[in-house]
């Protein structure tokens, strides 16, 4: 087996850390491969490109992430038991789980498969059409997408207000819109940059970027995060603390 499945809450913690300090797989070098139409390819397994432990990390130095009065309130209030993710609940945008996760793109759609958690994914539109009047409030919103050379743009609102930015629970509501840029800067490296616009829970749209490493010759394992979990029932404290 090439990776073992450690416990959710354990893993949202030690990943992050691990990949920070450059102590998981160097990704490969070379030029950033394009599709048959010139648009950039993002296909292949990939890990990190999100928050895990703190959307914090993700701002440029120095830079706050601008919570309102009430944002503060419920981000306080949170314990770490509650923590979606650690429930095997989605992780919506822009939170990673600290699983692989995989991109495929067609002439229509673009997806995003996730090993973690429940086995779900993103829809990602890309032929042109716009976002409904009214959305169904979801955990991934409503997707539209294009490209911009060598960058994927991707237009979501229709965010539900259940899941966490990060394991410290930085929270949203309902009026969420993000915008996100992925860019393969080269054949290993991919660059998420997400901008967070929620009036509900901060003073102004913010951005945080995150990078994510090609993970070659390996492909998603089978994870389903209610078998046999055991973890969330012993997570106690504040969000953010283990």
């Amino acid at each position: 087996m090439r990776r073992i499945l450690i416990g959710i809450t354990l893993a949202a913690l030690a990943v992050p850390v691990l990949l920070a300090q450059g102590r998981g797989p160097a990704p490969p070098t070379g030029p950033a491969p394009k599709l048959a139409n010139g648009n950039p390819d993002f296909s292949g397994v990939w890990q990190g490109g999100g928050p895990v432990g703190d959307l914090a990390q993700g701002m440029p130095k120095g830079e706050p992430i601008p919570l309102n009065a009430e944002g503060q309130r419920v981000m306080a209030s949170r314990q770490s038991k509650d923590d979606p993710e650690a429930n095997c609940l989605p992780t919506g945008v822009p939170r990673t789980a600290p699983y692989p996760w995989r991109m495929l793109q067609t002439p229509t759609h673009v997806f995003i498969l996730f090993e973690g958690n429940i086995h779900s994914y993103r829809q990602i539109f890309i032929d042109g059409r716009k976002h409904p009047v009214d959305p169904d409030p979801t955990w991934y919103g409503h997707s539209i997408g294009h490209y911009e050379g060598n960058t994927l743009v991707v237009d979501t609102i229709g965010f539900n207000d259940r899941f966490w930015f990060d394991f410290r629970g930085h929270p949203h509501t309902e009026k969420l819109h993000t915008v996100e840029r992925y860019t393969r800067k080269d054949l290993g490296t991919i660059t998420v940059e997400t901008t967070i616009d929620d009036p509900g829970y901060y003073t102004k749209p913010f951005t945080v970027t995150f990078t994510g490493r090609l993970r070659p010759g390996e492909e998603l394992m089978e994870y389903i995060c209610q078998e046999n979990e055991q973890d969330a029932a012993h997570v106690k404290g504040p969000a953010g603390t283990p």
